[in-house]
């Protein structure tokens, strides 16, 4: 489904779907932020090799019958191995009233359609 950004801030923000059953949280600094750790610790050539063995462990997981639990492991590795830091991003107040504002009007146009309280 397609999204019409509305957003003054498209890469940090929250849009309805263009159908209005859905929102999306946008937040493309945690993607960037990632790929930077994960390639600085495929770089150091102290742990290399282990980032390496990780990914394929990883790549065996997304590309195989996987059990429970077996894909937050295989992430969980690499994080650990690439030293990566924890996937947040820090905001100021006026992106607070943004994000605020933005997930108003999603969470009003999910309401029009019934949408059960406290599903994900």
């Amino acid at each position: 489904m397609t999204r019409t950004i509305t957003s003054t801030c498209p890469p940090l923000s929250i849009e309805s779907r263009s159908d209005w059953l859905a929102g999306a949280l946008r937040v493309d600094q945690i993607r960037t932020d990632t790929l930077v750790q994960l390639v600085a610790g495929w770089g150091d050539e102290d742990t290399r090799d282990d980032v390496i063995a990780a990914l394929d462990a990883l790549a065996a997981v997304v590309t195989g019958i996987r059990r429970e639990g077996e894909l937050d492991a295989a992430v969980e590795e690499i994080e650990a191995v690439a030293s990566m830091d924890t996937a947040q991003v820090e905001i100021r107040q006026d992106t607070a009233l943004r994000l605020h504002a933005e997930l108003g009007l999603v969470a009003e146009r999910l309401g029009r359609f019934g949408q059960v309280r406290g599903a994900a």
